[in-house]
């Protein structure tokens, strides 16, 4: 079920170029994300990350180049995206097929030792916010002290005109950008489907999707305030905001 170096390439590459559609800023947000790490895990002679919903292997590519001693682990509940990354970067992490905030499922992800930080990007605002409270609770446990939650994503602001004037600062960045040019999510998967190299991952895919069915819920209505709460709610006494363009933020989190 596995796929050659150069689809994975191919399908990585349109991968990366499709998500600069809906991440504002990406490569500077990952660029922060990977700074906090960094400063984290400055005195660590091989730090252990998690990366949630990492998909093909994006964050953790970049990570992995910026800190080549670290340990990652990449988790997603996608098998057709991991595959990819598997494939794609398969040095940058060891990628755990993982359906986060289920029952159990910080056991299938084989952690030895605790972590030094928990990073996510675009990802976490599938899960409704019982299920994030859980996640960011389960995360305080399995931290070291001064370990940290790194999340990068959009989150609404506080009142509808809050919301709608950094909802128009990202819209006339990726204008300027001209991102709304690359092929957009429904497109790339609808291509993608078509590759028959693809089609046992797909196939997969579709049955692991029926398997859990709407798990999770949608979070992604939640406001930055209200994240902030909910990881003070899990045992983060110390939550601020270290990045932001528009509605796009990297929130940090740090274990006590």
């Amino acid at each position: 079920m596995g796929v050659s170096m150069a689809t994975a390439k191919l399908w990585v590459e349109r991968w990366e170029r499709q998500q600069e559609r809906y991440a504002l800023g990406r490569e500077e947000r990952f660029t922060v994300i990977a700074d906090v790490v960094e400063h984290v895990t400055a005195d660590r002679e091989r730090p252990l990350l998690l990366d949630l919903g990492c998909g093909p292997g994006s964050l953790a590519a970049r990570l992995a180049a910026r800190l080549p001693d670290a340990e990652i682990v990449a988790a997603d509940m996608d098998p057709l995206l991991l595959e990819l990354g598997r494939t794609h970067h398969p040095y940058a992490a060891r990628y755990v097929e993982a359906v986060i905030g289920d029952d159990g499922w910080t056991d299938t992800l084989g952690l030895r030792r605790p972590l030094d930080a928990a990073v996510s990007t675009t990802a976490l605002h599938y899960l409704s916010e019982p299920t994030l409270l859980g996640t960011y609770r389960r995360l305080a446990s399995l931290l070291r002290p001064g370990g940290v939650v790194v999340n990068g994503d959009h989150f609404a602001q506080e009142g509808p005109p809050c919301s709608a004037l950094t909802a128009h600062v990202a819209r006339r960045r990726a204008e300027r950008s001209r991102v709304h040019g690359h092929e957009d999510w429904d497109s790339w998967w609808a291509a993608a489907a078509r590759d028959p190299e693809l089609a046992d991952l797909f196939d997969l895919r579709g049955r692991r999707r029926a398997a859990l069915g709407n798990h999770g819920g949608n979070g992604s209505d939640l406001t930055l305030a209200r994240h902030a709460e909910l990881l003070r709610q899990a045992g983060f006494q110390h939550v601020g905001t270290v990045w932001q363009f528009g509605d796009s933020h990297v929130l940090v989190a740090i274990r006590d």
